[in-house]
């Protein structure tokens, strides 16, 4: 297993390039089956959840051609998922279950294992079914396994409202949807940029999805896709992971590649905690204060703060003058990294979903074991503005949303290694 081996104490200041978006591509990648023809997708990020997924068409029958590090020729002619222990790499990641409704919408049948990913927290797929279900499917979860098959009549369009407001589910009826008979309208969907991306995405094969991004989104089926080629959109969560690194160590950095749009809620609360700001076309610039103030935080589905940014900007008020309220609202087990920061001195008290902040002048390194993906790169962050050497363990987790992690901290002035531990 690899380690990072990290000093920290001295500001990040340079220029960092952002990879393209992971949660995008994972949605895309599913998507891109659902023709027959080859499809290039580019500006993928290279990252080990990307590498499942591409691995996962190729197990089950389709093909892939490697055109750069991130440009991809993907082709579903032949793909299949009826066995499910061939398809069973996908129990590696959440975003497996994305094939269910590219494959429900391609044949009108699916079987797919259960989703894994990170622990942390409930992340039922019971708004899918209800989706599926209402396009006219039948949905059976039996010995791990999601089986979504079609009877005498295809898919057809349907009004669904979703109880909940559902990333996942919103991508995965929107795909099945796209090559059902007639209109399907959904109601109470994500309006994150990957959803958009993804709604680009197959429009761009011959879909006609409207309303992406709003509370409604329109859907009139088509009976084919053809071939396309797609630039996936920047990765939001790894430029707000940057933009708090600088602000924590009290760098200069400058966030390339980025939409500022897709970041106005993290620019907001570095804001209020005193930091300066600047915006440009694609990139921004985080100036961290010596002296930064209080704020508090909770998460919510898009424009709100996002649940994926909790543990980084949890991390960053540690060092912020006053007392902090970060308040989790999507998942209920997404503090386990709380532990480690306190093996660094960080004052945090934990109520139920509820994190309180009490910063304090400095953090000291420790050996740390990262929990999950975000709070993993958390656990970076804290290290790198902590006097001392740090270890974070269990960077496997790291790895699978962050591309050349350690490589493009280093190209900042960072003081990281990776090691075999």
């Amino acid at each position: 297993m690899e380690k990072y081996v990290i000093r920290g104490g001295r500001p990040l200041k340079g220029t960092v390039q952002v990879s393209g978006a992971k949660n995008a591509a994972l949605g895309i990648i599913a998507a891109s089956i659902m023709t027959d023809d080859p499809v290039l997708i580019e500006n993928m990020p290279n990252v080990n959840d990307i590498g499942v997924m591409l691995d996962a068409i190729v197990s089950m029958g389709g093909s892939v051609e490697k055109k750069d590090a991130h440009t991809y020729l993907i082709c579903g002619n032949g793909v299949s998922t009826e066995d499910a222990e061939g398809t069973d790499i996908l129990r590696r990641i959440r975003a497996g279950y994305y094939f269910i409704g590219a494959m429900l919408g391609k044949n009108g049948y699916a079987c797919v294992p259960l989703p894994g990913g990170c622990n942390i927290g409930s992340r039922p797929i019971d708004q899918h079914i209800k989706g599926f279900t209402a396009l006219g499917a039948d949905v059976r979860v039996e010995n791990g396994v999601v089986t979504a098959k079609v009877g005498d009549t295809p898919l057809h369009g349907a009004h669904i409202y979703f109880d909940v407001v559902s990333v996942g589910a919103t991508i995965n009826v929107m795909m099945a949807a796209s090559m059902a008979d007639g209109q399907t309208i959904l109601e109470n969907v994500a309006k994150e940029p990957h959803i958009v991306d993804a709604a680009n995405f197959l429009n761009s094969m011959g879909a006609n999805i409207r309303g992406a991004g709003t509370d409604t989104i329109r859907i009139r089926g088509v009976k084919k896709f053809h071939k396309s080629s797609y630039a996936i959109i920047p990765d939001q969560i790894e430029a707000g992971t940057f933009m708090c690194m600088a602000a924590m160590t009290r760098g200069d950095v400058i966030v390339n590649n980025v939409i500022p749009k897709h970041l106005e809620s993290i620019t907001a609360k570095l804001r209020e905690m005193g930091n300066v700001v600047f915006e440009y076309d694609e990139a921004v610039e985080v100036i961290g204060e010596a002296v930064q103030r209080r704020t508090d935080v909770k998460t919510l589905p898009y424009p709100g703060f996002p649940t994926d940014m909790q543990p980084q900007i949890t991390t960053a008020l540690c060092l912020a003058k006053g007392t902090s309220i970060v308040t989790e609202s999507i998942f209920e087990s997404r503090f386990k990294y709380v532990d480690e920061l306190r093996l660094m001195g960080a004052n945090i008290t934990i109520n139920g979903n509820v994190a309180i902040i009490s910063g304090i002048d400095r953090l000291s390194g420790a050996y740390m074991t990262a929990p999950d993906l975000r709070a993993g790169a958390a656990l970076v962050m804290a290290a790198l503005a902590a006097n001392g050497q740090s270890t974070v363990e269990n960077i496997s987790y790291i790895l699978r949303g962050y591309e050349n992690f350690d490589e493009k901290l280093r190209g900042i002035g960072g003081d990281i290694v990776c090691i075999d531990s």
